[in-house]
This record gives C-alpha cells, structure tokens and sequence, in this order.
C-alpha cells in the first residue's frame, strides 16, 4: 500500500523531529482506528441484511409494549 505523497511527508518530518520511525506513527494511528472501523462496518453490514430482510427486526412500539413501556 502507498501513501499519498504529503502524508508520506508529515510522517517522515514528525519522524525526524520525534527520532521514531514514520512506521511506529502509521501503526499508532491504524491501532487507535481499528475498533472504530471494524464496529462501524459491522453495523453496516448488519443494516444491509436487515434491510434484505435476513435478520428479524422489531418496530420500537413493540420492544416498548415488551418492556411495560407503552403506557
């Protein structure tokens, strides 16, 4: 994978002013940004297959009248 020039840039300018290598900054970044990604890519998918009707949804005046909650 290549980076964008400018962003390949800043890194190695933050590398040289920190004495770290641009690689600890990239994996900083993709470590602090995994669990974000992977959730919202979840909900995506599950969206979608609900929307093909694969998985079984509920409308909120049914979980409220569940729950007691319908008063």
């Amino acid at each position: 994978m290549r980076l964008p020039e400018e962003l390949k840039r800043r890194l190695d300018d933050l590398g040289s002013r920190t004495g770290r290598p641009a690689t600890f900054y990239v994996r900083e970044a993709v470590e602090s940004y995994i669990d974000d990604l992977e959730y919202a890519y979840t909900l995506k998918t599950e969206a979608e297959a609900a929307r093909r009707g694969e998985i079984r949804t509920r409308r909120l005046d049914e979980i409220a009248a569940s729950l007691g909650l319908d008063d």
